[in-house]
Parts: structure tokens; sequence; C-alpha cells
């Protein structure tokens, strides 16, 4: 009797046992199968940032054009403000000097931020007409990145924000 009960407890914990076992290796299988779907998406998140598909006029990011001062959606504002002087308060004197001294006409840029800081691009509505000039303000805004990451309400709502200035130089950078 005694044998027949420690049988029936050792074949009931053999049981347990196997349905705890088997409880761990479906943990593991879902486990591995999250594993793998996170570094799908991270693939497919690096390569869209590597190289667009898609021209920038066609592409699927929600986008947000600020060609002045004023909009109704203030985070949009506030961010443009503060990339503006990021750039005025931190380009070197030197640069400025530099370029004072070369006649140009005013240039108007439009330089697209994504949601993370990063420049997408930077592109000129007018030129300064002189290439040196325009190359400066490239690596202005280059030298700056990376910026300041969207507050989480306007990261809900666009992906990238283009923000269109035209650039001054006297003593130092002005955006208007």
């Amino acid at each position: 009797m005694d044998a027949a009960r420690r049988q029936e407890a050792a074949r009931v914990q053999a049981e347990q046992q196997a349905a705890i076992d088997r409880r761990e290796a479906a943990r593991r299988a879902i486990g591995r199968q999250l594993d793998e779907e996170a570094e799908r998406r991270d693939a497919v998140a690096k390569a869209a940032r590597a190289s667009p598909t898609l021209p920038l006029s066609l592409s699927t990011a929600r986008r947000a054009r600020l060609w002045g001062r004023s909009d109704p959606n203030a985070d949009l504002v506030e961010y443009a403000e503060a990339w503006a002087r990021k750039i005025q308060f931190n380009t070197p004197v030197e640069t400025v000097r530099a370029i004072t001294k070369r006649p140009h006409t005013t240039p108007m840029v439009t330089v697209a931020v994504r949601s993370d800081g990063s420049v997408e691009s930077v592109t000129f509505v007018v030129s300064s007409g002189d290439a040196q000039i325009d190359a400066a303000i490239r690596r202005i805004v280059e030298s700056h990145e990376h910026y300041q990451a969207f507050p989480p309400g306007l990261a809900r709502v666009y992906d990238v924000v283009e923000i269109r200035r035209t650039w001054s130089f006297d003593d130092a950078v002005r955006l208007y």
C-alpha cells in the first residue's frame, strides 16, 4: 500500500513537473517570437531611416510646415523658436564674420527636422547666390545636430517638422 501511494505521488509529481516544463517552454517560445518581431521592426525602421524609398514630397511621414512664426499649434511654434535660438546662440562668430564679408543675397532655407532631433534635409528656397555661403549654412545646421527631440504632444502628431527661415548675417546669425 505504501509503495502504491509513493508510486502515485511520484506519478502526480511527474505530471506537475511536465506541466511546468510545458508552460516554461511556451513562455520561452513566446519570448523568442517577441524578440524576432522586435528585431524585424528595428531592421525596417533602420532601413527606412538609412534610405528613404519615396521622395520627401511623397513620404508617408506626418509633416508639419512652419513658414513663419505663427501657427495654431503652440508646441510647434515653441519647438521652432528653440531650434532657431540654438543656431543663433551657438554659431561661432568667426563663421558669421566670414559670411558677412562675402557679397550675397539673403537666403531662405527650409530645414526638415525628424521627431528624434535629426535633420532630414536642408533645402534652399532662395539661395544666397554664393555656393560657399550655402555650404556654410548647411554646415551650421549639421554642426548643431542633434536637435532636441519633439515634445510628446508634438511627437504624437508629427514625424517631421519643416521650419522655413530667412537667414541674415551681421554680428550674429539671425533667423527671421
